[in-house]
């Protein structure tokens, strides 16, 4: 990030801020969390009251504490709209751990008496787990640590369960962990997850885990794109003030939670407009495969075709015309909407969200780690619409656009930073193939990423063959553009 200009005073926390006593321990202190959930916790205490400051930990890295400490951890949260800029400096966040630093302070936090929730925002790589299967993977290098130095854990898995082990040897009652990732039903995987590694622990810390710990559901939506150096500078010359951990997102927000907390703890968050339910389920599905499914294949069809973002793939009426038919005619038909939602509007209305020239959100970001995000996003419906006896050749079409991107070379013959776990194992593929049919059959054994099931359907060889081809031959926008009769 860029250095503060000498001329310009830092932002501060405002002074007529809140002390507030701390409830919450955020695990991935990311742009996301600060645009989104910190947001609607500072709300929901200026309207009711608690205790639910945040403690926020990074997991990896110094360098957002590192910036939010000098400004007391208050940062700007810059809303994007089509007509112009809206300026809050969010005040939720108290503190700031660095968790390789000093892992026993994070531990100490999360064992606190007064913490009764612990969030995460760690993306799906942050889960150490095979993405087809919702499993832990045991050898994963993290998972390895975690069991090897109880005082030190490295996940966040490892340091949820050495936290609740703390609670449950002092006699005290476990908190409330709630996931703010994109996983299908990501309460009740990371319970899975916890209970996995727990075992490994002590029988008796995941017994008790089982029988008193709750993981509700949730579904979070806000687009976040990543704060650049241009956005702090920007900022700084218009606001006068230096602010070097902004974050900026647009007008739309959505939290869905599953009322379901460790002795009904909770701030009121429905007093702010969150909505809390018995079943998330819906809610996430529609989500997940309307917006993030279609945000990868924006992604990677997009980034393929030279859309440097969104709202530029967007523009082209090929690109949109493809997202409009993966809606109709491929994601909708396999989706069960929630209670009183249209999802012909609500995707009416995401294209709007899409279109939205103020938030530059770059495929580049969205394609990261798309071996984690596709059987969530894609996948699912992939498997739904075959099921169904249709061939879902749009969907199919993204799957090969991620093949190629994969590939790390664009259309264009220009390299491409692919940014993946699996990055250097995706492109070996590429090269020790003899044919398109033996680069689909390259990527369809790999189980964590595709079931057996689906990767021996004859359907989705022979489609992703097709639509791999396609793409070599005729580029993306072509073959996006046969899906709405776009040239």
């Amino acid at each position: 990030m860029s250095g503060k200009p000498d001329d310009l005073p830092r932002l501060n926390r405002p002074g007529d801020a809140p002390q507030l006593g701390i409830g919450i321990v955020h695990l991935g202190l990311g742009a996301f969390f600060r645009a989104h959930g910190a947001i609607y916790l500072e709300e929901a205490m200026a309207k009711s009251g608690g205790d639910w400051g945040v403690v926020g930990v990074s997991l990896r890295h110094a360098d957002l504490r590192d910036r939010l400490i000098p400004q007391d951890c208050a940062y700007t949260a810059c809303e994007l709209g089509p007509e112009g800029e809206t300026l809050h400096v969010g005040t939720a966040v108290q503190s700031v751990l660095v968790a390789p630093e000093d892992p026993e302070a994070v531990l100490d936090a999360m064992a606190r008496p007064q913490t009764h929730i612990v969030s995460l925002t760690v993306t799906e790589k942050g889960y150490c787990h095979a993405p087809s299967t919702g499993r832990l993977d045991f050898a994963h290098p993290d998972i390895v640590a975690d069991l090897a130095d109880p005082a030190k854990p490295v996940s966040a898995i490892g340091f949820l369960c050495r936290a609740l082990d703390r609670r449950r040897r002092a006699g005290l009652r476990p908190f409330t962990v709630m996931t703010c990732d994109n996983l299908p039903e990501n309460g009740a995987m990371l319970r899975g997850l916890v209970l996995e590694l727990a075992g490994r622990i002590d029988a008796d810390l995941a017994g008790w885990i089982e029988a008193e710990c709750s993981f509700p559901c949730t579904m979070v939506d806000r687009i976040v794109p990543a704060t650049t150096d241009a956005d702090i500078a920007r900022l700084a010359q218009q606001t006068g003030v230096y602010d070097a951990a902004p974050v900026f997102h647009e007008p739309f927000r959505q939290w869905v939670i599953e009322d379901r907390f460790v002795d009904g703890a909770r701030p009121d968050l429905g007093a702010v407009g969150v909505e809390l339910t018995d079943d998330v389920r819906p809610y996430e599905h529609m989500k997940l495969r309307c917006l993030n499914g279609t945000h990868s294949a924006l992604a990677y069809l997009g980034y393929l075709a030279g859309a440097e973002t969104v709202s530029d793939a967007v523009a082209r009426p090929a690109l949109a015309g493809f997202i409009r038919h993966l809606w109709a005619n491929e994601i909708i038909p396999v989706l069960t909407p929630p209670p009183g939602v249209d999802l012909h509007a609500y995707t009416d209305k995401l294209m709007e969200r899409y279109a939205n020239p103020g938030i530059r959100h770059r495929t580049w970001q969205i394609a990261m780690d798309g071996s984690l995000k596709l059987p969530q996003r894609l996948l699912g419906s992939i498997a739904e619409n075959l099921a169904a006896g249709r061939v879902p050749k749009g969907l199919l079409l993204v799957v090969a656009a991620w093949m190629r991107y994969t590939s790390g070379t664009c259309e264009d013959g220009q390299p491409i930073d692919v940014r993946d776990p699996m990055a250097d194992r995706l492109r070996s593929i590429w090269d020790r193939s003899g044919s398109l049919e033996d680069t689909v059959s390259g990527y369809l054994d790999i189980e964590e990423v595709f079931l057996p099931s689906l990767a021996r359907d004859p359907a989705m060889q022979s489609g992703l063959a097709e639509a791999l081809a396609d793409l070599m031959e005729n580029g993306a926008e072509t073959a996006a553009g046969r899906f709405s009769g776009t040239p």
